[in-house]
């Protein structure tokens, strides 16, 4: 009995349940599939979604994210920042300069996710001087608490990726074995073709969301624990600044396809055992469903301001983990190296004294 079912798609258009991007027919795998977030759906699983109720749904929740949310601008540096309407967001996290309001936020897609600050300003600063204070060639003033009113709590934008997939490795493999008779040592090289696949799953791929220029701070203070994040809620946003993303997924999609390329890579060279040499060939990597989140990661900011430089701090809001560049003072610098030479002289000279 034929129990194939067909299904009309041309009066519709259909939407991608994960990301809400418009789905396209593969003719190949005879399935809906997205370009952006690369899910891939059976006609049966989409069923009689609609798109224009998905996209009234998606646009209403927007909607009211904008309306509590005011947009402002630094004359300074530029930078844009939005915060929950009760939120006095008067200073900039980067220049410290008085920014002003634009106007409510528009055209933001409400986030899917947060992961709520876990302590205070304090404590912010607390693990901030802890770890300057075991920096022995910074200078004295960085050590200092007066720097402390300048620590700002920040929401940056992150993108937070599920996915299924099917990974394939193909390598060449070598078995070496030697042996003697009398003076005559042999040897054998065994040549062999491996190939090894299996199906990985891959869950919370975190990528920046937001400036190119700041990926190396915002991937730097990296991981947040997967079991910290919450459904996103707007009280959570009180009293903090919150960056608006500028990178959107189809921008990260071939990047985070690589990265799990490479997780699969090593995931699967790893069972290939018992051989002299290993040399992998090719991998092929099949997403087979991918699900994205929009989600928002808590950052203490600070700034230290010298006159040939700025410094940027960012304290992970919820592990406490540091990412910045320190500065040097080049005085403690050259102590030290006095120091050193003074202490290693004598032991020099009597060196040099058992060789005269």
């Amino acid at each position: 009995m034929d129990t194939t079912k067909e299904v009309d798609l041309s009066a519709k258009a259909y939407n991608c349940p994960n990301c809400g991007a418009e789905l396209y027919f593969d003719a190949d795998k005879h399935k809906l599939a997205c370009e952006f977030c690369l899910s891939e759906f059976t006609i049966e699983e989409i069923g009689n979604t609609n798109a224009e109720e998905l996209a009234d749904t998606q646009k209403s929740n927007a909607a009211e994210f904008c309306e509590h949310m005011n947009e402002y601008s630094c004359p300074n540096c530029g930078a844009e920042i939005a915060a929950e309407e009760h939120t006095a967001a008067d200073i900039c996290v980067y220049c410290h300069s008085p920014i002003v309001l634009k106007g409510k936020l528009s055209g933001q897609m409400k986030p899917d996710k947060i992961v709520p600050f876990k302590f205070g300003k304090e404590e912010a600063e607390k693990k901030f001087f802890e770890f300057a204070s075991k920096k022995w060639f910074v200078p004295k003033d960085f050590k200092s608490r007066t720097h402390a009113d300048k620590i700002q709590g920040v929401y940056y934008p992150f993108w937070v990726t599920d996915a299924d997939t099917a990974s394939t490795l193909y390598a060449d493999a070598t078995k070496v074995r030697t042996w003697r008779i009398g003076n005559t040592e042999y040897i054998e090289t065994s040549r062999f073709a491996c190939e090894r696949a299996g199906d990985i799953h891959f869950e919370d791929i975190v990528s920046s969301a937001y400036s190119q220029a700041e990926k190396d701070m915002l991937e730097g203070i990296l991981p947040y624990p997967s079991e910290a994040l919450q459904d996103f809620s707007m009280p959570f946003l009180s009293g903090f600044q919150t960056k608006k993303r500028d990178i959107e997924r189809s921008e990260l999609s071939s990047e985070v396809k690589q990265r799990m390329d490479e997780y699969a890579k090593t995931l699967l060279r790893n069972t290939v055992r018992g051989y002299a040499s290993v040399n992998v060939r090719s991998t092929s990597l099949n997403i087979k469903q991918s699900h994205w989140e929009y989600s928002l990661m808590p950052i203490w900011m600070l700034n230290y301001v010298t006159p040939k430089k700025t410094y940027v701090y960012a304290v992970n809001g919820h592990t406490g983990k540091i990412y910045g560049e320190l500065p040097i003072s080049f005085k403690k610098l050259i102590a030290a190296a006095v120091g050193v030479a003074v202490a290693v002289a004598p032991i020099a000279a009597a060196i040099g004294g058992i060789f005269l």
